[in-house]
């Protein structure tokens, strides 16, 4: 009986193994063997924000002189309520930091991580690139966010793609066929993680909705703009982020780009390794309008066009209220909130309106707010909570938690 057993589950792991090459093959999909060999061959099930040794790196140095934190009098003088706590060990948060301007209020971490440890951005990254188009265009590498990308990439000079700009990109509205999922193994965004050849595989992306006309969030476009950018300056991504703002901005520790191949190309739409503290810097500057100790490092036309939403539709149909230049906004009854957002719940929330940053980083993220089916057809409530939509439920809670720690501490 054991040996019929062992016999059946023998030919049942051969069949999947045939099987599953078959379809590799066939569907030309090679970059499936690169995800397994990094998931579940070494007892993952997909990405996580400690995959810096996974993939080959290009590495960011730091300025020789790091921007310097103030610590509140009363910095750490507040503690999470229970319920609090208990949110954050059921999200896995790993990183929580609350900042007043300048000024540090609270920090606490989870886990492994400490001050020093760096993790990945993931799609927090998207903005980083935005910054860098703005400072592109301010050096005149770039003439507009109004340029066709043609004018940088051949290949989006014919097949319908001639008509894309800059401008389209940033805004997640090129209209590409490109399915955008953090879960499905066949979708573009886990090609684009494990693959060998991000050019090819943006480049060979079709338009399949008018440019412009719908925001579609799609991590291709942001790494079409890292193309760009490359074209434009003659350099790469982890090159520029040194130049134009790890150094400027004084990062306090060495930072990492993730590459899809030995000397490749970074991968632009995620994969920005940094420390919590240098993640906070980056919201900083977008706090400061794109200047930091005095220099103005994004110009600050360009900081105001990153957090304008533009009169298009959202795929729920509804206006777009929610994102700008590769960048979220959260109308917050008032109180804006601007940020960089990541899969696993990487967030880096700035309120221009108060001064106040919240930082969260973690391996768990909540899903999109949605209105419910039993709501749809009540129009004050609609009027109300349809600025949530798109946006993660627990940044709420977040933004809320930061609120309460930063009161008890100024108190």
């Amino acid at each position: 009986m054991l040996k019929k057993l062992l016999r059946y589950l023998l030919y049942t792991i051969l069949f999947l193994v045939v099987a599953l090459n078959l379809f590799i093959v066939l569907t030309g999909r090679y970059y499936l063997y690169s995800g397994i060999s990094k998931t579940y061959l070494i007892g993952k099930t997909g990405p996580t924000i400690y995959d810096l040794d996974v993939f080959p790196k290009a590495t960011i140095k730091t300025s020789s002189k790091a921007f310097q934190w103030k610590e509140h009098p009363r910095f750490n003088k507040a503690a999470f309520t229970e319920k609090e706590e208990k949110f954050h060990k059921d999200w896995k948060t790993r990183a929580f930091l609350v900042f007043q301007n300048d000024t540090l209020l609270f920090e606490k971490y989870w886990g492994k991580h400490t001050r020093q440890t760096v993790s990945n951005s993931f799609s927090a990254a998207k903005t980083v690139i935005s910054l860098m188009i703005g400072i592109a265009i301010d050096k005149g590498k770039i003439k507009s966010v109004d340029e066709p990308v043609g004018n940088y990439i051949p290949e989006f000079k014919e097949n319908g793609r001639d008509k894309v700009t800059i401008r389209h990109l940033l805004l997640m509205a090129a209209g590409f066929d490109w399915e955008e999922s953090g879960v499905n193994p066949l979708s573009e965004t886990a090609e684009a993680y494990y693959t060998d050849d991000l050019y090819g595989l943006v480049t060979r992306q079709k338009v399949i909705v008018k440019p412009g006309t719908i925001f579609n969030y799609q991590s291709g476009d942001t790494q079409i703009l890292a193309f760009v950018l490359k074209k434009a300056t003659g350099k790469s991504i982890a090159e520029l982020t040194e130049e134009w703002l790890w150094k400027p901005m004084g990062a306090g520790q060495t930072a990492y780009w993730s590459l899809d191949k030995d000397n490749g190309d970074e991968k632009a739409y995620c994969c920005l390794y940094a420390s919590p503290r240098d993640f906070a810097l980056l919201g900083f500057l977008m706090l400061n309008e794109g200047t930091i100790g005095g220099k103005q490092i994004v110009p600050e036309w360009y900081m105001h066009e990153m957090v304008k939403t533009p009169p298009i539709n959202t795929e729920e149909d509804i206006p777009n209220t929610r994102y700008g230049f590769q960048t979220w906004v959260y109308p917050n009854f008032g109180n804006t909130v601007h940020y960089y957002r990541g899969l696993g719940g990487q967030y880096i929330m700035v309120m221009p309106k108060t001064g106040r940053m919240v930082v969260r980083l973690g391996e768990k993220k909540t899903k999109n707010f949605l209105i419910p089916e039993s709501k749809k057809n009540e129009k004050k409530y609609c009027e109300i909570n349809n600025q949530k939509v798109g946006h993660s439920w627990d940044i709420f809670y977040y933004l809320a938690m930061g609120e309460r720690l930063a009161k008890k501490i100024k108190k």
